[in-house]
């Protein structure tokens, strides 16, 4: 089959969700915009000797399909959730392939850690029973691409297979790059996002170490608070999110409800450190700068900006610096969100979620808060859409997603008018 024309649009027709907000698009979008915090006791294993006790958990009612129980068992948690997430996008957008078109409609699905539970499981099976006690599910279940496979296979979409593991900036970069597949017209539609399930021991013991970590168990619903002065560190969370990409023609030739319109995408590197960004953002400073000359537009025309910020004290005001930077004058009039504030951060799944909120937000003109902003921090001066939703109608919106080993990923939405 010859390649379709290159350089084709990208638009959105659909979405699936869970979170710690909601097991699906519409409760976590809802529970954004009335500013409701995910995070809460672990209550999965015993966190009793642990610093930090508290994290954003996803309800455990999210429709994964109807995988027999036997092989659902098999199936490390962020796969599970990235089948419940593709689920619903592809209902949403009303994808109904024949074979011929599931040929060109892939899978690009990231994560930070993959099968992390999994893989804890079997090293204690391993320790305590021997090598021949292993389940043999153990490798490919385990593996950051098996969230991809695994919907590929339930759904039987023959197209390109991806998987971006780039720590927290993976489920931004597999949007971006499921839309360069199809501006190259290696596929006509792409399943795309992220897909993450860290809260185990083994990541809680490591972040912790790290000193990452808020410690704010007792208030758990305040400990999540970017941009904040009294911020202390993140909160560990975990979902996935899913976004049908499509080329326009095709969309509107099936009649799709097309969503709103992928306009740009910027990825850069800091190249300095593993886990600590610089004091000016440099390599944020030119990722957005990126995405926006790839969306053709100047600074100015961006309306809203979904932050990073994840609650740390280092990248928090690194981030704020390279969006002053960025935007200039046009700062003041930029509406910054941080929805880390209710979700926590997901890790491989942030950029996704928040890819999504960002789309809502055009869609609706509601922009979600951020919320515990009681005391902004003055490093970081934004137009904060602090602890309230705000209601204004917004034509472009930006998405960051910043993560370990300084790569940077930087989406543009544009209204579908």
């Amino acid at each position: 089959m010859p390649r379709p024309p290159t350089g084709r649009r990208v638009v959105i027709t659909g979405f699936g969700c869970v979170s710690p907000l909601g097991v699906t698009a519409d409760e976590t979008w809802n529970a954004a915009i009335a500013g409701r915090s995910g995070v809460g006791a672990i209550q999965r294993f015993d966190t009793s000797e642990f610093p930090v006790r508290i994290a954003a958990q996803a309800p455990d009612d999210f429709d994964f399909g109807n995988l027999p129980a036997k092989e659902a068992r098999r199936l490390d948690r962020f796969t599970l959730l990235a089948l419940a997430a593709a689920r619903e996008a592809m209902r949403d957008a009303g994808l109904d392939l024949g074979s011929a078109e599931s040929e060109r409609c892939g899978v690009a699905i990231g994560s930070g850690i993959g099968g992390l539970g999994l893989l804890s499981e079997s090293i204690a099976m391993l320790k305590t029973s021997g090598p021949r006690r292993v389940s043999p599910f153990t490798i490919p279940m385990s593996i950051c691409n098996m969230a991809s496979g695994y919907v590929a296979i339930q759904h039987r979409l023959r197209g390109p297979n991806l998987c971006q593991t780039a720590a927290c900036a993976s489920g931004a970069h597999s949007i971006g790059g499921a839309a360069r597949a199809i501006e190259r017209g290696d596929a006509d539609v792409m399943l795309a996002g992220g897909a993450e399930a860290p809260i185990t021991e083994l990541a809680l013991a490591g972040f912790a170490s790290m000193k990452a970590l808020s410690t704010r168990n007792e208030s758990p619903a305040t400990a999540s608070r970017p941009f904040d002065a009294d911020r202390d560190g993140f909160v560990i969370g975990e979902g996935a999110a899913v976004l049908v990409l499509e080329d326009l023609e095709g969309a509107r030739a099936r009649g799709a409800n097309i969503q709103a319109h992928l306009l740009g995408y910027g990825m850069t590197s800091d190249a300095t450190a593993i886990a600590q960004p610089t004091e000016d953002g440099e390599g944020a400073q030119r990722c957005m700068s990126l995405a926006i000359a790839d969306a053709s537009l100047n600074p100015s025309d961006v309306d809203h900006l979904n932050a990073h910020a994840t609650s740390t004290l280092q990248g928090d005001p690194s981030e704020a610096r390279a969006i002053r930077a960025v935007f200039g004058e046009h700062t003041k009039r930029l509406s910054v969100s941080a929805t880390k504030s209710m979700t926590g951060h997901l890790l491989g799944a942030a950029g996704a979620v928040e890819a999504l909120l960002c789309v809502r937000a055009l869609q609706t003109g509601i922009l979600p808060p951020t919320i515990n902003l009681d005391r902004p921090d003055s490093e970081c001066e934004l137009d904060h859409v602090a602890n309230k939703a705000r209601e204004t109608h917004i034509r472009v919106a930006l998405s960051n997603s910043f993560g370990f080993g300084g790569t940077n990923a930087t989406l543009v939405f544009g209204r579908a008018e």
